[in-house]
């Protein structure tokens, strides 16, 4: 499995619970602050519901 490194680049505030509780579940907390994740279906279906917020790369 690859591994992600995605960043939360844009706020949470005014944003829809359901895409706060997203953010959450994969481990973001703050603002740019980098998280390192497994590349599995369920971590992709989260990123790609709040990927307006997120930056993406690829280790």
């Amino acid at each position: 499995m690859t591994k992600l490194r995605i960043t939360q680049v844009r706020s949470a505030i005014n944003r829809p619970l359901r895409q706060k509780k997203t953010l959450e579940a994969l481990g973001l907390k703050k603002l740019n602050r980098p998280k390192e994740v497994e590349s599995t279906p369920q971590v992709l279906g989260m990123i790609e519901k709040v990927k307006h917020l997120l930056k993406v790369e690829e280790i």
